[in-house]
């Protein structure tokens, strides 16, 4: 069977065994259970995210022209610090920044390699937790902007990482850690004016697992522009990414904007 259709993130579905989805142009595949099923991927064009054109992608699944002027990929959403809707200062656009700036945020730690804090929507929880292929997560405030959450990360980060190793995520190496004693010790480090937020009490630890049947010992990212075509068996999904026998990693997120072919055998 054979499918086509324009790469983006696959969706996900929170349950014992994370659900993933795949979007083809008339198809919505569950990869789940297209494991230990042998996959060939081609690609075979560019369509921008934005403007549908068969432009080159430059990031994010837009192509150049309209990377710089979608508000969904100003500066603000890679550093929440730098929001300012709080404060009625536009960007790219005052009303989308206001709609995605001035709502709830969380700020949480997660085990994916290693403990790292991050940032989300409240409404993302758990879905940039298992986008990152965390193997917990448990929430340490929640702000009303997303501006507060960004100086908090800011603030924290001097004392955990911000970044997860994607290779050791993959392998499934992760260290071992006590995310609510981790979070006590952190307490002291929030910014003043974010003290107020702190979800005391909250032991709310969210364990999640991935439908992976074989982790690799070594990871190889795969370049389907480069390669053109890989054929492989597909043993896991984790993050964002598809794992396969070989070792070969594909991080479908990272190609978003590619328009594909996907040979099921």
């Amino acid at each position: 069977m054979t499918y086509q259709g324009v790469l983006k993130k696959m969706p996900t579905e929170f349950s014992e065994t994370i659900q993933y989805y795949l979007e083809m142009e008339n198809d919505f595949l569950n990869m789940n259970q297209l494991l230990d099923r042998q996959l060939e991927i081609s690609f075979e064009n560019y369509q921008c995210l934005s403007c549908s054109k068969q432009k080159k992608i430059f990031r994010q699944g837009y192509c150049y022209d309209c990377f710089y002027e979608q508000p969904s990929v100003g500066d603000w959403i890679m550093k929440p610090e730098l929001s300012q809707a709080h404060l009625g200062i536009e960007d790219r656009d005052l009303t989308y920044e206001k709609s995605v700036q001035l709502q709830p945020h969380i700020v949480y730690l997660a085990l994916s390699s290693e403990v790292k804090v991050g940032v989300t929507r409240k409404t993302q929880v758990p879905t940039r937790w298992i986008d990152q292929g965390a193997s917990k997560a448990l929430a340490i405030v929640e702000v009303p902007n997303r501006y507060l959450a960004g100086i908090t990360e800011v603030a924290l980060k001097a004392y955990v990482a911000d970044k997860t190793s994607w290779q050791k995520m993959l392998k499934n190496d992760v260290t071992e850690a006590d995310l609510v004693s981790e979070i006590h010790a952190l307490k002291v480090h929030l910014p003043v004016e974010v003290q107020p937020y702190f979800l005391e009490g909250n032991e709310e630890v969210y364990e999640l697992e991935y439908p992976v049947i074989q982790f690799p010992t070594k990871v190889k990212s795969l370049n389907l522009i480069k390669e053109q075509s890989y054929k492989g068996v597909l043993k896991g999904v984790k993050g964002q990414y598809l794992i396969f026998e070989d070792g070969t990693v594909f991080n479908v997120r990272n190609n978003e904007g590619l328009v594909v072919s996907l040979e099921v055998n």
